[in-house]
């Protein structure tokens, strides 16, 4: 149950990143449907696909109607905020797409992890779930894949499933690891992008 509310209340988040890029790329709206839906989607597609199973948004279609929400709240908020400041519109952007990889990063690794996979491969896919979405948003969009050149984003997530499975390790309750482990991705992807952190350039 846990589990699905964070791939829920993350296709939202990540929809609603999706539909920002697709407005600043001036896509028309079945455009940045398809765009949401395809950055909801595509990480824990790829992961199901791993795990030998139907993908998860095939098995419901609430997953489409989280997209349809997540665009209605964004048509919303452009129509009752018509002229949004540069920094606060890009605030929005990067809190809707550090949630969506916080949940989906937990999601992820708590589903490989229910499929007996071992904890290292765990962290991976639950990565991978968080991740994935993001660079094909960017890639559709033709913008440099943040994943591959700015401040922590995989690392964010890696660490932050490593927390989970840590403080599961302890002992500690689910919901406290789950809570945890995502707050700590948020964190340090704010950190990062307000200090501009980033790893070492090759």
């Amino acid at each position: 149950m846990l589990n699905y509310i964070f791939e829920i209340v993350g296709t939202i988040a990540f929809a609603f990143s999706g539909l920002k890029v697709a407005s600043n790329s001036r896509y028309d709206i079945f455009g940045g449907f398809v765009l949401a839906f395809c950055v909801a989607v595509g990480g824990g597609t790829v992961r199901d696909c791993m795990l030998g199973v139907s993908p998860f948004w095939t098995t419901s279609p609430v997953y489409v109607i989280c997209t349809l929400i997540a665009m209605v709240l964004f048509y919303l908020l452009r129509y009752r905020f018509k002229a949004i400041p540069s920094k606060l519109n890009q605030f929005v952007f990067i809190l809707s797409d550090t949630i969506g990889l916080a949940l989906f990063t937990i999601a992820g690794a708590q589903k490989a992890c229910s499929f007996g996979m071992p904890i290292w491969v765990s962290i991976g896919m639950g990565c991978m779930t968080g991740v994935l979405g993001g660079i094909i948003r960017d890639v559709f969009a033709g913008i440099k894949p943040t994943i591959f050149s700015e401040d922590f984003y995989a690392t964010a997530s890696v660490i932050g499933a490593t927390v989970y499975f840590a403080l599961l390790h302890v002992a500690l309750p689910v919901g406290v690891a789950s809570v945890s482990g995502m707050a700590t991705i948020v964190v340090l992807r704010i950190l990062a992008v307000h200090y501009k952190w980033h790893l070492p350039m090759l």
